[in-house]
């Protein structure tokens, strides 16, 4: 059972165009250097790491902004984690509403040469990670809804969609990895999603609201983000393994909301874990609501091991 917290290195996940998009590295070491520590000292043990353009890949040195971390510099802070008891884990998100640190190879979606560039990145970010037990390849929130500001925008849809999923999770197991992915796709698109999504493929579905009290009006067949948590049982009535996730984003009783429904609705051999993902960049400005989010998980993961004693 993991219980897990979320961090940026890389920011530029939303907008390609300033001033959203930014050249520098947007990143507090003290503050990361503190909520990993903390995360040890609480007993939280998994980290992902949203690494985007944070990092100065040797395969595509183009992408990173300026004072991006070396991949030396990555594997030393690796390294650090792990003597902290801490598994770390990528992240590289190739939804097309959150690809903007993909730079212009994210305006060359689906082509020979972005297939190219993914299965670089991939292969590399595995090696740096020491081939590790997962990598997140996000995928969320690719709707014309989410990209509506964009000055360019990209939606796959049907067998495209499909096609590049399944490329991207190979690319990941080729290098021993397990994919992970956001679920939310099966909240617009249930029948399809249910049919054709690999079972060994790690699924995070997620809600950040207080509510987890059923429809009125019974389940929805499509779902809306307020009715996300109603996807946690309907993987788990497909057999997927899932590491559910809430955040401090909208509500700060979420995330222990979430492990006594999950834990509830979830047979305890797919529950894999829980992850907290506050959506705030590792910087001063929002130190206080990490090293929150972290004391949540801690006082959550307390009570769920007196249950079970």
């Amino acid at each position: 059972m993991f219980w897990g917290h979320f961090l940026y290195l890389g920011v530029n996940m939303w907008s390609d165009r300033p001033p959203k998009f930014v050249e520098e590295l947007t990143f507090d070491y003290e503050v990361w250097e503190e909520v990993t520590a903390k995360m040890s000292a609480d007993g939280l043990d998994l980290l992902v790491v949203d690494l985007g353009d944070g990092v100065r890949y040797e395969s595509h040195p183009e992408i990173a902004v300026r004072n991006a971390w070396s991949p030396q510099r990555l594997r030393e802070e690796l390294a650090r984690l792990r003597a902290l008891g801490i598994e770390p884990i990528p992240k590289l998100n190739f939804s097309t509403a959150h690809d903007a640190w993909l730079r212009e190879y994210g305006r060359m979606v689906s082509t020979p040469r972005y297939y190219e560039v993914c299965a670089d990145l991939l292969a590399e970010v595995a090696e740096l990670f020491d081939r590790p037990r997962f990598v997140h390849i996000g995928m969320d929130e690719e709707t014309a809804h989410h990209q509506r500001t964009f000055d360019y925008s990209v939606v796959r849809q049907n067998d495209l969609w499909w096609h590049d999923l399944v490329f991207l999770a190979e690319q990941v197991e080729r290098h021993g990895a397990r994919p992970w992915i956001w679920s939310d796709y099966a909240w617009h698109h249930p029948d399809l999603f249910y049919e054709r999504m690999p079972r060994r493929i790690l699924q995070s579905n997620w809600y950040y609201g207080e509510s987890f009290e059923p429809p009125a009006g019974g389940r929805p067949r499509v779902l809306e983000e307020a009715e996300g948590f109603l996807t946690y049982p309907d993987l788990e009535a497909h057999g997927y393994d899932q590491m559910p996730t809430g955040s401090t984003h909208s509500d700060l009783a979420n995330f222990g909301r979430t492990v006594e429904y999950c834990t509830e609705h979830i047979d305890g051999s797919r529950l894999l874990g829980f992850l907290q993902v506050p959506w705030r960049r590792t910087v001063a400005e929002f130190r206080d609501i990490h090293l929150t989010a972290v004391d949540l998980v801690r006082e959550t993961k307390e009570k769920y091991d007196d249950a079970k004693r």
